[in-house]
């Protein structure tokens, strides 16, 4: 009898050992996907400022189709980007054609002036800023996920509980070099 209660305390033991696992890995699991969600209410609140951006700098450089229409299909494809991958995939070439779309600004100093023109760029800068904090925190969220899910004893059972790896969000190198310049500042 004393045999049958140390085999059910083990498989007790087990069990709630089991649970244990499955439980912090769905919770670090939703955390990533709530942290994507924040990284997204970004995305769409900085793609919501682009049609007027575009606009802005049409009134002023209307023959510059080029740039403007870049920048309008780097838009779509950012909103029509669904996993974290694909998403950071758009949005790398959205932030490159922005980049051109304001390098084109300096050709124009009376677009520079307007005060419609920087009054978006302050917004979107403050909305760069935020999306910065956003995959970082998403980032740190996939890292923690991603070390619960491969650590002993999880390493073990997630792949039979279901749990894949998440994808860092990753901008790629084009525009991590572009981040990386340091502005030109002159007086």
């Amino acid at each position: 009898m004393t045999g049958f209660y140390i085999v059910l305390g083990i498989a007790a033991l087990i069990a709630v050992m089991l649970i244990g696992i499955y439980n912090g890995l769905v919770a670090k699991r939703q955390q990533c996907r709530q942290a994507f969600a924040d990284v997204d209410v970004q995305l769409k609140q900085r793609r919501n400022l682009i049609p007027n951006l575009v606009e802005t700098v049409k009134g002023y450089a209307s023959h510059e189709r080029e740039t403007l229409d870049a920048v309008i299909e780097a838009r779509n494809s950012a909103i029509s980007a669904g996993s974290p991958a694909e998403s950071a995939a758009a949005e790398s070439m959205l932030t490159a054609s922005l980049g051109k779309l304001f390098a084109l600004a300096e050709a124009y100093p009376d677009l520079k002036a307007n005060t419609n023109f920087l009054e978006l760029q302050k917004e979107l800068s403050v909305i760069e800023d935020k999306l910065a904090a956003a995959r970082r925190f998403y980032n740190s969220a996939v890292s923690q996920y991603n070390t619960a899910r491969e650590t002993f004893p999880a390493a073990m059972f997630a792949s039979m509980f279901g749990f894949q790896p998440e994808v860092f969000y990753d901008l790629g190198d084009e525009v991590r070099e572009q981040l990386s310049v340091v502005p030109d500042v002159k007086f």
